[in-house]
């Protein structure tokens, strides 16, 4: 019961400590696992997905793979549970032959994100290989006389197993003469030795016939055999011997061809030709041997034939026989251990695989960009390798297993500033003097939309001429993305808003692709001095990043608004001449009318001089005008001899090139002194009421349209009374067609009272009874008309009526048009008051319609 116990708390201590293997591998994400060899197909090994924290579910989609180097068909995962099993026959001999430890290293790659795991599968070794002698029969040849206690060495057996499944045990069959000893050579195994125990006979055992059996540790053990057959020679009784059974040698790899090994010397006590003797290699030793090394076999002397190279194999076992030259010869055995010490032949291996490629610039910090394996063939420090990067870059080394690394994003990309690393994995091995490889991996960073649209500068000033053609190119805006591809292509577009009463779109335009900015339509200073308007770039990124910039288009001024004319308010004169009375007694200097003209430019196109134009039949006049008031003068004292009417024309001119000018006509009557006062007090009332009738223009304007519309309300009032009140006659109130009243080529009113004449009708001229201008009434859109013959009452009747209402519409339209004049030009002197100037010599003054003199 005790015992019962005392297994139990064994098992539970066993288990324990299980659990905490597999807790601390899984902490790890390195799993380890062990399957015995010749295991069939579909053996379980381990849930590989469950002891890696992976989640049956992901495995396909994250592309769940195992790779293992040369031995990728030796295991499999299924998917459906995560379970890896043996898919192939795994023979633990041919994989890591005579190697203490053999395991299988998988590295599980998972994608989205990159993930990488180490499983170790140890291969346990069975017992399924026999001891296996070289050869079925061995032959000795053994002299008589050789003495007791002489020794045979044989040749052992080899077992492809390893640890207790190769531990061999030799017995050899009964007999009278020879006994088994076994050798423990240094990490080498027994090799079992003949011990003459009893002299031999040979007359009366020629040949003696043995059988040496050799057995493994393994369960179940197996065991191998072979003959041993002892010739029994007859004379030389002493044979070669060497001074040690055994040598053991070191030498380095790649040593020279005919470097010395060892210089062996046997001894022999014969004498004569039984002392002399030959060396040679034993039947025991392989062809791979033989050609590496060369035996001289007089002097004994072992030398390298061949390369040696300690990563083909770091022993060599030779064994030595030496023969003398008896009858029969009699032969001494020895083995040599040659031991092959490292160099640092081989330069590392560098392997990149798995490349992320290319990196997004906004990839989080610990992105892991590839993975890097390195390996060197060389053993102890010769083999151990360390990994270094370069350059200095946002990139480092992280070592995830033994000779494995990780390249993982270490700090923030930015593609503007670095779009392309070349970066060198340099692998050094700690041998002296160090070997070292180089791999290098080109990493791409590729663009996200992170940059906006930048113009030069946030504001441009472009000048463009009045007048200019319609879809001429003003000005190209041009923004520049430091991004890449569809995120560095950018779009203009206007920023519409409203310029007055119309949208931006109608005066300017941008190319969506060149970012010209074009004027759809000509441009006039008087209207727009400045327009100022936003152009938006915009790339085509997702989402999309723009900026905006601000042009302001200033319009320059072009003289193309010739000087108009302003007539005084309350002026005498006929066809819009000024007139005006000047007293003879009026001394020189005296002011006698002044010109008043206004010029819609700006700046020097405004600027406006006068001058007066010399009289007809060359006589002198005795006025003048000043050059920029417009004010006439007297030159002298005005005598009887002066013309009664004096007739004045005054040149207007601007500054512009070409400038441009306009004619003023004043006419002066000169009157004697008794009329002075009256003409003085029309001419000092007109200058002097000026300003005042500038400032109740608008009240006479409303009482002069309240005037007029009553008019009308009347005339109208009367026109129907006439009309009701004629003879309703055929030819007035019959069904006939109606006269007609239409505009003429030129723009006049037209009335025809001829029969079947064409009215109208472009063919010429047609005959009017009155004609006024009136520019407001549309063209008449009938090409003929036909006028019956109407009675002589109904005629008068409407052409009285006719012409009461045309005489009405003149006097309304000439009214109205004085009085809007008066209203425009009062609206103007009181812009202009704001900006004139007090020099004589410069009456220019910049305004948004019109410049308007003193």
């Amino acid at each position: 019961m005790g015992c019962l116990g005392g297994t139990v708390l064994k098992a539970l201590r066993l288990l324990l400590l299980l659990l905490l293997l597999a807790a601390w591998k899984a902490g790890s994400r390195q799993v380890h696992y062990s399957v015995p060899e010749e295991a069939k197909h579909g053996t379980f090994v381990g849930r590989i997905a469950q002891d890696l924290g992976l989640e049956l579910a992901e495995l396909v989609p994250r592309l769940f793979r195992v790779v293992s180097k040369g031995h990728g068909d030796l295991l499999e995962v299924n998917l459906q549970n995560g379970i890896l099993f043996v898919n192939s026959r795994i023979d633990r001999e041919a994989l890591c032959g005579r190697s203490l430890e053999c395991s299988i290293h998988l590295e599980v790659i998972v994608d989205r994100p990159l993930q990488v795991f180490h499983v170790e599968v140890e291969v346990k070794d069975i017992n399924d290989n026999p001891p296996v002698f070289s050869v079925s029969e061995q032959k000795l040849s053994i002299p008589e006389s050789r003495l007791l206690d002489s020794r045979f060495p044989l040749e052992g057996a080899s077992d492809a197993d390893v640890g207790e499944n190769a531990a061999l045990t030799y017995r050899l069959s009964p007999n009278e003469f020879f006994v088994l000893d076994v050798i423990n050579k240094k990490d080498k195994g027994k090799f079992p030795v003949l011990v003459l125990g009893k002299m031999l006979d040979r007359e009366e055992n020629p040949q003696l016939q043995l059988l040496l059996t050799a057995t493994d540790g393994g369960k179940p053990e197996y065991t191998g055999s072979v003959t041993l057959l002892i010739l029994v020679l007859d004379a030389n009784d002493n044979a070669p011997i060497f001074d040690r059974s055994i040598y053991e040698v070191k030498m380095y790899e790649n040593s020279a061809n005919q470097t010395l090994v060892i210089w062996l010397n046997a001894s022999d006590a014969d004498e004569g030709i039984n002392k002399e003797m030959i060396y040679s290699f034993s039947a025991l030793v392989p062809p791979n041997v033989r050609r590496t090394f060369l035996m001289n076999e007089k002097t004994g002397e072992i030398r390298v034939n061949d390369a040696i190279d300690f990563e083909d194999s770091n022993t060599y076992e030779i064994h030595v026989d030496v023969t003398d030259k008896g009858n029969p010869p009699m032969v001494g055995h020895c083995t040599i251990l040659v031991e092959v010490l490292d160099e640092n032949d081989n330069s590392p291996d560098v392997v990149i695989t798995s490349l992320a490629l290319p990196v997004l610039e906004d990839a989080p910090v610990g992105t892991v960009i590839a993975l890097i394996s390195v390996s060197d063939r060389d053993s102890g420090a010769n083999g151990q390798v360390t990994c270094t990067l370069a350059p200095h870059s946002p990139f480092k080394l992280v070592s995830t297993f033994k000779n494995y690394y990780s390249l993982v994003l270490e700090s923030a990309l930015d593609r503007e500033s670095v779009a392309n690393y070349v970066l060198v994995v340099t692998a050094r091995d700690g041998g002296s003097p160090s070997l070292s490889a180089t791999a290098s991996v080109s990493v791409e960073v590729a663009d996200v939309n992170d940059n906006a649209p930048a113009f030069a500068q946030p504001e441009y000033t472009v000048f463009v001429r009045e007048n200019n053609p319609p879809g001429c190119h003003i000005f190209t805006v041009s923004a520049r993305d430091a991004d890449a591809q569809e995120n560095a292509l950018v779009s203009y577009s206007l920023v519409e808003r409203r310029v007055g009463e119309r949208a931006l779109s109608s005066y300017v335009s941008v190319h969506a692709e060149s970012g010209k900015v074009y004027a759809l339509q000509p441009l006039d200073h008087e209207e727009l001095e400045l327009l100022q308007f936003q152009v938006s770039a915009r790339d085509a990124g997702v989402p999309p990043l723009g900026s905006n910039v601000t042009l302001q288009v200033f319009v320059l001024d072009e003289n193309d608004n010739a000087p108009a004319l302003l007539p005084r308010p309350g002026a005498g004169g006929a066809g819009g001449a000024l007139s005006e009375l000047v007293s003879r007694s009026v001394g020189a200097g005296h002011v006698v009318a002044k010109v008043r003209a206004v010029d819609a430019d700006s700046g020097y196109n405004a600027w406006l001089s006068y001058e007066l134009q010399p009289a007809a039949g060359g006589a002198r006049s005795p006025f003048r005008v000043a050059l920029y008031t417009g004010e006439i003068s007297t030159t002298r004292t005005l005598d009887e001899a002066d013309s009664a009417r004096q007739r004045l024309l005054v040149l207007v001119k601007d500054h512009g090139e070409p400038a441009l000018t306009a004619t003023a006509t004043v006419l002066l009557s000169l009157v004697e002194s008794g009329q002075a006062p009256k003409a003085s007090s029309r001419v000092l009332a007109g200058a002097a009421g000026a300003e005042a009738a500038l400032v109740d223009v608008n009240v006479y304007l409303i009482v002069a349209i309240c005037a007029v519309s009553s008019l009308l309300v009347l005339t109208l009032l009367l026109y129907t009374a006439l009309r009701c009140s004629a003879p309703p006659t055929e030819g007035a109130c019959g069904p006939g067609k109606p006269t007609l009243v239409c505009s003429s080529a030129v723009g006049s009113w037209s009335y025809s009272q001829q029969r079947r004449q064409r009215v109208c009708s472009g063919e010429g001229p047609p005959k009017t009874d009155l004609m006024a201008f009136s520019p407001s009434l549309p063209p008449c859109p009938v090409p003929d008309v036909e006028v019956e013959e109407q009675s002589i009452g109904g005629d008068c009747s409407r052409k009285v009526g006719y012409y009461f209402f045309i005489s009405i519409s003149f006097i309304l339209f000439y009214f109205f048009k004085d009085f809007i004049y008066l209203f425009d030009r009062d609206r103007d002197r009181q812009r202009k008051r704001e900006h004139k100037q007090g020099e004589g010599t410069r009456c220019g003054a910049r305004s948004q319609n019109a410049r308007i003199t003193p």
